[in-house]
């Protein structure tokens, strides 16, 4: 088993130790990123200023386990994705069901560019999707998580997963253009 060598081990030794300072000082470390994370899943400050909380409570809980396997930014982003899925379970988040459709291939993107694009459009954008079609198109494309590891977090087949990303995608497309044309 490989082992990392994580660029803040000695702070998170210090914690594992108990170490407030220390705690604090992971904490600054990591919360502007853990919080974008949440953000966009949550699409809520409120609510994703307690995901944040309730991520970092568990991770320092859980630190013990915390074995330097993997990077501890990428560990402490699978707990903080998972206390975010979990809200959104609770919430019930609904998912518009794909029925009947044909799983369709991932269309060509050529000529697809829309000028004046930017993040902060594709922002307000995301922030208009249905919470299903948010979750999935944010943990693809913005966490990097494939299709089949969203089928397993969200507890759906992969065509689903891939039919809610593109019909995320259609929609954001849609929202742009009607922001460019003043609608």
């Amino acid at each position: 088993m490989t082992s990392y060598s994580d660029i803040h081990r000695e702070i998170i030794e210090l914690c594992k130790a108990g170490n407030s300072r220390a705690q604090y000082q992971l904490y600054q470390l990591y919360a502007r990123a853990m919080y974008n994370i949440c953000y966009r899943m949550m699409n809520n400050r409120e609510e994703a200023e307690d995901m944040l909380q309730e991520s970092f409570s568990e991770a320092f809980h859980s630190l013990n386990s915390f074995r330097f396997d993997s990077a501890f930014g990428a560990w402490l982003k699978r707990i903080t994705v998972n206390k975010c899925i979990n809200a959104l379970k609770k919430r019930k988040a609904d998912l518009i069901p794909v029925g009947i459709l044909p799983d369709h291939p991932e269309e060509d993107e050529s000529g697809d560019e829309m000028p004046g694009l930017s993040v902060a459009r594709v922002q307000q954008a995301m922030e208009q999707l249905p919470e299903g079609y948010r979750v999935i198109f944010s943990l693809y494309l913005l966490e990097g998580y494939d299709h089949a590891e969203i089928s397993q977090i969200m507890g759906i087949t992969e065509a689903t997963s891939k039919s809610q990303f593109s019909r995320a995608r259609q929609r954001i497309k849609e929202i742009m253009i009607n922001q460019q044309h003043g609608r």
